[in-house]
Parts: C-alpha cells; sequence; structure tokens
C-alpha cells in the first residue's frame, strides 16, 4: 500500500497525517471536483502518474479477490494510483484449518482510482473430508471469480471525515466442480454477487471504519454452489471491517461477515478475524490473521491461520 513523505517518524502514528495539508488538486481539467486529489509524488510516464496513495489505505485482497480486508469487501480502489494513473496488485493467500487447506492466487487493475477490475482462483483442499464424501482424499473444489467494482462518489482518505468512499461491485462466480454442487444440493454452479462498500480511514484517530452490504445466494463463497434446498434466492449479508494504524507500516483489526445458510446438509456459520497487516515499502503488504469460519460442510470448528501476500504498484 502507498504513502506520501512525510515528516512523522516510522513508528509514530497515522494521525501525524492529519496536520498535513492536503495534497494538490489534480491537474486533469475533467476528472470531476470530487474526485480524490492527487498526491504530487511517484513517476509520470506518458501523462499518467504512477503511485500516490499513502501506505495500507488501498487494502489487501480478500478471499473473493477484490480489494478490502482479508474477508471484507472495502470500498477501496485496487493499486498505488491516484484519479491521475493506472495501478494494480497481484496476492497469493494461504488458510490452515483443522480439516482444510485453503489457496488462492489473482490479480486487479485499477484505473484512475475510479474502477477496479480483479480475478481469482480460490482452491479448496478437503483433504480427509474429501474421502469422507466419497470424493477422494485432498481432493480440490476450484473456482473462478471475475470482479469489477466501481468508486461512486467520496474519498477514503481525504474530504469531510463524515463522508465516506461509496463503491458498488458485482463478482461472477463461476465453480468449477458442478458434480460436487449438486450433489451438497446447490441449485446451480455459477452465480453472481452484488456489493456496495463504504470505507473511511480517520487520520486524526488512525482508525479505519469499513461497512459492506452484500445481496447474494453463495455457498461459503461459492465453493459449494449457490442456492439450495433451504433456500435458493439471494439475501442481504453484511460485511463489516475496523483497524487502528500503530504506524504508517502497521494496522491492526478486526473483520465480521454474515453469510447465507441455503443447504440442509453443510450449515454455514458467520465467520470473523482479527488481523495484522505490514507494508514492507511502497509495494509489498503482508497480512496474517487468526480466522474462526465456523462449520464447513460436514467439518465444524473451523479455527486457524491465515498468511497473505500482495504486490502493489
Amino acid at each position: 500500500m502507498t504513502m506520501v513523505d512525510a515528516p512523522a517518524r516510522p513508528n509514530e502514528p497515522l494521525a501525524a497525517y492529519a496536520a498535513l495539508p492536503p495534497p494538490p488538486p489534480s491537474i486533469d481539467r475533467n476528472m470531476a471536483q470530487a474526485d480524490a486529489p492527487a498526491v504530487d509524488q511517484g513517476r509520470s510516464y506518458g501523462g499518467l502518474r504512477w503511485g500516490g496513495k499513502l501506505r495500507l489505505t488501498n487494502g489487501v485482497a480478500t478471499l473473493d479477490g477484490a480489494s478490502g480486508g482479508g474477508l471484507a469487501g472495502w470500498a477501496v480502489i485496487a493499486g498505488r494510483e491516484t484519479v491521475e494513473g493506472i495501478g494494480g496488485s497481484a496476492h497469493l493467500t494461504f488458510a490452515e484449518l483443522p480439516d482444510y487447506n485453503w489457496q488462492s492466487h489473482g490479480a486487479a487493475i485499477g484505473l484512475f482510482n475510479r474502477l477496479e477490475l480483479s480475478y481469482a482462483r480460490q482452491n479448496l483442499d478437503l483433504i480427509d473430508v474429501g474421502a469422507a464424501l466419497g470424493l477422494g482424499r485432498s481432493y480440490v473444489l476450484n473456482q473462478d471469480v471475475f470482479g469489477a467494482k466501481l468508486r461512486l462518489f467520496g474519498d477514503a482518505v481525504y474530504g469531510e471525515p463524515w463522508v465516506p468512499q461509496l463503491s458498488a461491485g458485482v463478482q461472477y462466480k463461476n465453480n468449477l466442480d458442478e458434480a460436487v454442487t449438486r450433489f451438497v444440493g446447490a441449485k446451480s454452479s455459477d452465480g453472481t454477487d452484488f456489493y456496495l462498500a463504504a470505507t473511511k480511514i480517520l487520520l486524526a484517530q488512525s482508525t479505519l471504519v469499513n461497512a459492506t452490504l452484500r445481496y447474494t445466494k453463495a455457498n461459503q463463497l461459492g465453493l459449494l454452489g449457490f442456492g439450495g434446498d433451504r433456500s435458493d434466492d439471494r439475501s442481504v449479508q453484511f460485511e463489516g471491517s475496523v483497524g487502528y494504524m500503530l504506524s504508517r507500516n502497521l494496522v491492526l483489526g478486526a473483520e465480521y461477515r454474515t453469510k447465507p445458510d441455503n443447504l440442509g446438509i453443510a450449515e454455514e456459520n458467520d465467520w470473523l478475524d482479527i488481523y495484522a497487516a505490514w507494508s514492507f515499502g511502497d509495494h509489498i503488504t503482508f497480512t496474517a490473521a487468526y480466522v474462526d469460519l465456523g462449520t464447513i460442510a460436514i467439518a465444524d470448528e473451523q479455527r486457524g491461520a491465515l498468511l497473505s501476500l500482495q504486490a502493489a504498484f
């Protein structure tokens, strides 16, 4: 995640940035005045400015591939770019649970801090659960997630503290194991999520707050298909995040994500995590989290560790 040079020492809270004047306005006269101002830092090529965001303000990759926290989607746009540039990120995520192993990887592009396009491949290793279900030990469920997110108004960092950045997003999820999704009772092997996210970073308080509403019928993010015998309708689910920035390089926080419970054979619980994200320079972020994912399919008490590495430009 990105930042500008400031007089604060590396270990001081980000509240030190609150005393800084806002960066100069964008030189692109075609941009709306409500757009976040560009930061006078970074290099320019062909009229585009590369970099400019404060570190730890463009989020990390969620399990769905969009920018946000580990579990919850945020309104921020991928990459280090401002309204004058193009940026992007790539991530690799692992989660080790008592009865499953999770791995996902993907990339996202941010266009002028306005539009995000993302892709993620999700892989869930069933280990012994696969054998119990007759699929074979270490059977892996696979899913592709294609996403788009549009910043509607506001800025997560600048502007009035009571006006958040608001973004709308859509994710098309294609499960590659249709036979398994049908076996557990899902109505479909593909589906589309819609969400609305609001994010604000209060520099004076070194605090991040996020709330997201998701309209979905995905079972375990779609890895167990979409809809089921209990319900085949989308429902509104909540994703929330809070974070405290101990320094410009470190943020601690927690997240909570509610989920639909559509399958009679596979109870589904809400998710939560406690996370720490470290920024190593302007381009690399490492996230470690304790996650409680509750019951997944026939295995309950799925608590473990999540590790994620992201590179951004």
